[in-house]
């Protein structure tokens, strides 16, 4: 597998990680190198570490794992979105905070890493050394994370009150966007 491959597939791995991090940088007050670091290196973790774990249950559990992933990070991010938006309702002078709870940080490095422990899984079938495509897939996904921080941090000094609400609606489309790739249940409908 060469290099140009493992870049692409981290990269694409990573947007799910890059919104998410977008949208935390959106609803964050005081953004810094600090905080925009520790979100970007738990979502590398995770994006990085689930492929190594997917390769390492190979072919026992593939179908188990693809039975029910979409619905996992389906779950995750619409209960973490509704939870920003009643928020914003609650504190609607204020909805930004100063801080990141490690538990949320792990549950939505979860929810968008999912996808990454089935790529494992499939990497397990082409015989490649998973350790520096795991290694590749970190680095990538803490950069686009870093840079997605950043990012939101701009997009929400535009939006200013509004933004932990947007925030919450996104993690809800991204995690509907994951259910209807692995389903294709909105191309049924319409």
């Amino acid at each position: 597998m060469g290099f140009l491959t493992i870049f692409f597939t981290a990269f694409a791995l990573s947007m799910d990680a890059f919104a998410v991090s977008l949208t935390k940088g959106m609803t964050l007050k005081n953004i810094n190198f600090w905080l925009a670091s520790k979100v970007a290196f738990f979502f590398g973790l995770f994006q990085g570490g689930m492929p190594l774990i997917g390769y390492l249950l190979g072919v026992n559990f593939e179908s188990y794992i693809k039975a029910f992933d979409h619905w996992i990070a389906l779950i995750l991010l619409s209960f973490l979105g509704l939870k920003m938006i009643l928020d914003a309702k609650d504190k609607p002078e204020d909805t930004t905070s100063y801080y990141i709870n490690n538990k949320d940080l792990i549950i939505l490095s979860i929810a968008t890493s999912i996808d990454a422990l089935a790529v494992g899984v499939s990497f397990s079938f082409l015989s490649v050394n998973i350790i520096p495509i795991s290694i590749t897939i970190s680095l990538v996904t803490f950069i686009v994370c870093f840079l997605g921080v950043l990012l939101g941090k701009k997009i929400g000094n535009l939006f200013k009150s509004s933004a932990q609400i947007i925030g919450g609606v996104l993690l809800i489309l991204i995690g509907l966007n994951i259910f209807n790739n692995h389903t294709g249940i909105i191309n049924l409908l319409f």
